[in-house]
């Protein structure tokens, strides 16, 4: 056998750089590159190989751990989950920094490799620098912290554990139904010895990412329910988009005319003007689409995870007897709220239940019906994105209503967090399948900027726009020194109104009072409601390097989105938004989303909010 002679750090970085997934005949290399920040725990191992081998696997710089995982999350996604990316950190707080990033990842079935430092393997000093002490347990470190939410997990505490490790690693990452954040931790010393190394372990070797065919029995009773319904809807996830399955999507409700609503993940399966497309659906859903989920005697559930928000915490589908057939590549996902599984592809299964229902199609009222629905919904969008005065200073949906007369299919929007993802989810006109980058999964804060530096390398040239408020770029505007290196011309639009106005509206909801909500000074009483504080957002993009724009009025937000749409660095818009209290905002929430109140009180606010929360309790079933 001929071997060679590599550190572990050398032999692991050799052996992601000749890996490849393959799907449909199109070949891919499985991690395209490796984001990293150097600490005493990485430097002289995973550091030291990528010096090495820096012709063989390109190497990414990031500013926050946290970040650089988004980042790559990002990447994953505009690839199909195709092509993923590599994460290295030191031990201790690097390392620990990854864990929002990775639960992000888990969350969303999104790939991401991790390699951690971790603390000595051969224990030379109890403890060392970093090194947590668990009297009960030896082998314990911080890095297990990453055990719940990676997909997979290994520590690599003897050189030879290296090949059954990364193997394992490699065929999570590529699989369809267990990808995911993936977690090698490396103790330093590890990482720098040598061993006598197999070469077959640097072949090159393509990982096939399969389109499991549904069940023929499955089917049947699939294709069956769906025939004998009089009003099917159809949900799409994000399982459509991960799949490739738009086209066969579109195929079948044009054929059948069953009306499709999406989730946050889904949407964009149908691009905006398809017959059959009434728009999002759940908690921060469309009138269109929760009417018809009300309705509705059957759901087919594609690529989709059944969240609270696309339920309505379980008060969504109220029909009496309505049954669900969902098609999923996870037997988990598939069996949900009882329904007929059809566990596959979701590509492979649309196009065999648009195969068995030939001539199908709903009732020609039930048709009419909901295209008559959605026309009136969409009479409400343009009010709501209608700019009003030039000079006036524009809500946030007339932001998004400026925004959408100047994209076209190629620009891409990115969001995760505030009030921005209701807003989006109800009123985006989605033009292409990848245009609508909204992470729900985790809605995670500080998302939105580093998954845009990931987008764009993805996708060189097209305009690429994170939209953030005041709130979430604070939580991690770090990797816009990233973009400004890289070279990336992202468009950062920052959206100031002084708080979190998405939970700022939650608490008053709930009789919480809009409390610790506010970005403000403390007003006489202590509480935080005195005159905005005077942070400056637009100087500190600006002091990170990015071209800034502010704009005033809805005349100079026309100017800035189109003057930063057609820049080659990475521009702000900074713009400060009138709120809903003062002139009308967004359609409000269609549907209800279970947050529990106090069940006991003496503020009158909270006392009204619990009776309101027991009368929509009642609402909540389980399907059964």
């Amino acid at each position: 056998m001929t071997v060679e002679r590599l550190t572990v750090a050398q032999a692991l970085v050799r052996f992601l750089s000749h890996q490849y997934t393959e799907r449909d005949g199109v070949r891919r290399r499985l991690i395209h590159a490796t984001w990293g920040i150097f600490g005493h725990g990485n430097v002289a191992g995973v550091g030291q190989a990528l010096v090495e081998y820096a012709d063989d696997m390109p190497y990414l710089q990031g500013r926050n751990e946290q970040a650089m995982v988004h980042a790559a999350v990002g990447f994953a996604r505009q690839n199909g989950r195709l092509s993923a990316q590599a994460v290295t950190t030191s031990i201790g707080p690097g390392a620990t920094n990854l864990v929002t990033g990775a639960a992000l990842a888990t969350i969303n079935r999104l790939p991401v490799l991790l390699l951690p430092g971790d603390a000595f393997a051969t224990r030379p000093a109890d403890p060392v620098l970093q090194q947590l002490e668990v009297p009960s347990a030896g082998d314990v470190s911080v890095n297990d912290c990453l055990r719940p939410v990676s997909r997979y997990f290994d520590r690599i505490t003897r050189p030879e554990q290296l090949i059954p490790a990364a193997l394992a690693a490699m065929r999570t990452l590529a699989d369809p139904a267990e990808t995911g954040a993936v977690t090698l931790a490396l103790p330093q010393d590890v990482q720098t010895e040598a061993y006598d190394w197999p070469v077959e372990f640097f072949a090159e070797r393509n990982w096939r990412v399969r389109r499991p065919l549904p069940d023929e029995t499955e089917l049947a009773a699939a294709v069956h329910a769906i025939r004998a319904a009089e009003r099917p809807l159809i949900v799409a996830g994000g399982g459509v988009k991960h799949s490739g399955a738009e086209s066969a999507l579109g195929v079948l409700a044009a054929a059948t005319g069953i009306p499709v609503a999406a989730t946050q993940a889904g949407k964009g399966a149908l691009q905006h003007g398809h017959p059959s497309d009434v728009g999002g659906i759940g908690h921060t859903g469309t009138a269109v689409a929760d009417h018809l989920a009300r309705t509705a005697d059957l759901i087919l559930g594609v690529g989709t995870r059944y969240t609270d928000f696309t339920t309505a915490s379980g008060t969504l589908f109220a029909r009496p007897g309505v049954r669900f057939v969902n098609l999923n590549i996870t037997g988990f996902d598939a069996h949900k709220a009882a329904a007929l599984p059809l566990v596959a592809d979701a590509r492979a299964g649309l196009e065999r239940i648009r195969r068995d229902l030939s001539g199908h199609g709903v009732p020609a009222g039930y048709e009419h019906e909901y295209r008559a629905e959605r026309d009136r919904w969409e009479a409400r969008v343009s009010a709501a994105y209608a700019p009003g005065r030039e000079d006036a200073r524009p809500t946030q949906p007339q932001v998004l209503g400026v925004l959408d007369t100047l994209v076209t299919e190629d620009d891409i929007l990115i969001n995760a967090a505030g009030s921005l993802p209701g807003d989006l989810h109800r009123l985006w006109r989605t033009r292409s399948a990848d245009q609508y980058h909204v992470e729900y999964g985790y809605s995670c804060m500080g998302y939105e900027i580093p998954a845009a530096v990931g987008v764009a390398l993805a996708a060189p040239g097209r305009p690429v726009w994170a939209l953030v408020g005041d709130g979430t770029y604070l939580m991690n505007p770090t990797e816009i020194v990233t973009a400004v290196q890289e070279d990336l011309p992202i468009k950062l639009v920052i959206l100031q109104n002084h708080g979190y106005a998405s939970i700022g509206s939650l608490s008053e909801s709930v009789g919480a009072e809009r409390y610790g909500t506010a970005y403000r000074f403390r007003a006489a009483d202590r509480t935080y409601t005195g005159p905005p504080l005077p942070v400056d957002l637009a100087a500190n993009a600006a002091s990170l390097g990015m071209r800034v724009l502010r704009a005033r009025t809805i005349r100079d937000l026309r100017e800035a989105l189109a003057d930063a749409r057609a820049a080659t660095v990475p521009t702000c818009v900074y713009v400060e938004t009138e709120t809903a209290d003062t002139v009308s905002g967004a359609p409000p929430a269609e549907a209800w989303w279970d947050v529990p109140v106090a069940e006991t009180a003496t503020r009158p606010s909270a006392v009204k909010a619990r009776e309101q929360y027991d009368r929509h309790v009642t609402a909540r079933r389980r399907h059964l």
